[in-house]
């Protein structure tokens, strides 16, 4: 039997699943405490995944309604994350990474509700951590590839879908 690569064994370690926007995840934290968003709508105060992301996948442009999203690098190649206002315009792009002498990188971004967003290993993998405020739902979660095309936002690169 031929061993583990690093990804299957952070899969393996963790007990990450297929999340549906690409990658690897698993719900680390759901806070126990409820808070009510502007639009009536309950969900917990906070909640937190590991995501993994290997090297030639990406998480495809998805947005979650109603709550901030940020992320934590927290191991492996830098990531590239892209974000679009909700209207579209040019992806703004981060570098999550630590490296000293590459000031470009940072350990963490932060995507506004509602944006698109996506993001690519630049190398063969990466793991951060995504922390979801109001908590993360599904019922939030939207991809942009389940839109009818004629209603994509300018920016949103095809490859990325």
């Amino acid at each position: 039997m031929p061993p583990l690569s690093t990804v299957d064994t952070l899969i393996e370690r963790y007990q990450l699943q297929p999340h549906p926007e690409g990658g690897w995840y698993r719900e680390l934290h759901r806070s126990p405490l409820e808070v009510q968003r502007t639009d009536g709508e309950g969900r917990s105060a906070l909640t937190l995944i590991l995501f993994l992301l290997p090297g030639g996948a990406v998480s495809r442009w998805h947005r979650v309604a109603g709550a901030d999203e940020s992320w934590h690098f927290i191991g492996g190649d830098p990531l590239e994350l892209l974000q679009l206002p909700p209207a579209g315009g040019d992806p703004q792009r981060s570098w999550l990474g630590f490296a000293l002498e590459d000031p470009s990188l940072l350990p963490v971004a932060v995507v506004p509700a509602g944006w698109w967003q996506a993001a690519r290993s630049l190398g063969a993998w990466s793991l951060v951590s995504c922390c979801v405020g109001p908590g993360f739902s599904f019922a939030d979660f939207s991809l942009l590839s389940d839109h009818d095309p004629a209603t994509y936002p300018a920016g949103a690169l095809p490859a990325w879908l």
